[in-house]
């Protein structure tokens, strides 16, 4: 799965430096289903996604849900396992995380995020 880093430009501090990017029916379906840790990676971005329920996890997340222009449309702090439908119309995805990285990095409504793509290391590379 491809990895990024998101920065929360307008606090200029880091929400994740190794995240997941979910983009696909199976990736997003999944989501964070299986996992009783962070030790994988420290966010999942789900592109495009504009709402989500933490049916069938184990884990308490953060997460916040991003429009086209990559302003912050609503916050979700610290959605425990089992929490139903969490809905923001208008996200173009979401980002989850661990619970208490909104408040570290100090995410507010109408803050501006960027999602920096790490390299993919399978990726043919360029030869001079």
């Amino acid at each position: 799965m491809r990895r990024a880093r998101v920065l929360n430009l307008s606090k200029h501090t880091a929400l994740a430096e190794r995240a997941e990017i979910a983009s696909n029916f199976w990736t997003r379906g999944v989501g964070l289903l299986g996992r009783s840790d962070w030790s994988r990676a420290d966010g999942l971005i789900i592109r495009p996604c504009s709402s989500i329920h933490c049916l069938f996890m184990t884990l308490t997340i953060d997460a916040v849900f991003v429009g086209s222009d990559d302003l912050v449309l609503r916050l979700a702090p610290g959605l425990r396992p089992w929490t139903l439908g969490v809905i923001a119309p208008g996200a173009q995805y979401v980002i989850e995380l661990p619970p208490g990285t909104l408040a570290r990095a100090g995410t507010e409504q109408g803050d501006r995020v960027v999602i920096e793509i790490a390299p993919d290391p399978g990726a043919p590379t360029a030869s001079k």
